[in-house]
């Protein structure tokens, strides 16, 4: 059992997509730790425009959550599937 999740939102401002996965991700993490006050969430919030690497690789999918380090969702953040994946980790 992990005690830890590390969550990173990639975005830029500007973008609707972004604002909404922003929105998503706030509700999921709320409610996630409400539910399991012994797991820390660590949430990342990552601008691609401050990041070269970012932009190269991601340019055409954000926004972007990375759940400890690895590809969860882009464009569209879907809350149950983001919880569903969180449960998974813990």
């Amino acid at each position: 059992m992990s005690n830890a999740i590390q969550i990173t939102l990639i975005g830029k401002p500007g973008c609707h997509l972004c604002d909404d996965a922003w929105t998503v991700l706030s509700v999921v993490v709320s409610e996630f730790a409400a539910a399991h006050p012994s797991v820390r969430l660590e949430v990342d919030e990552r601008n691609m425009l401050d990041d070269q690497d970012l932009i190269a690789r991601y340019s055409e999918e954000i926004p972007v959550v990375l759940l400890n380090g690895k590809m969860h969702s882009y464009w569209r953040i879907d809350a149950k599937r983001l919880t569903a994946k969180l449960e998974e980790l813990i």
